[in-house]
């Protein structure tokens, strides 16, 4: 577990949402619905506002504090993705990355 937190581990292909235009909105990943139904069933407790909640993710050699929201539409949690980690991690729109992420429980 160490101090990071409780770790998941997971791959996910890249996407871009926006409800208007492509220079807008949001580049994403979605986490496998199994590990969302686990983590919401686990510590949904720990969600604040809008299913949002907190953790530290890693792509690669980076990691930085963000959060996962609920989607109640796609019943799973989304992680966004940084421009400054995209950039730095050379990461693009239906390219699959590997992702952790910790709960602090």
């Amino acid at each position: 577990m160490g101090d990071k937190g409780i770790a998941y581990k997971f791959s996910a292909k890249v996407y871009h949402y926006s409800s208007s235009s492509e220079m807008a909105g949001w580049t994403l990943v979605s986490l496998p619905k199994e590990l969302s139904e686990e983590i919401r069933k686990g510590f949904k407790s720990l969600e604040e506002g809008w299913g949002r909640m907190k953790v530290t993710a890693g792509i690669g050699r980076s990691e930085w504090q963000t959060a996962i929201w609920f989607d109640t539409k796609q019943n799973t949690y989304l992680l966004p993705l940084k421009a400054a980690i995209r950039k730095k991690e050379k990461i693009i729109n239906d390219m699959n990355v590997e992702v952790i992420i910790w709960l602090k429980v």
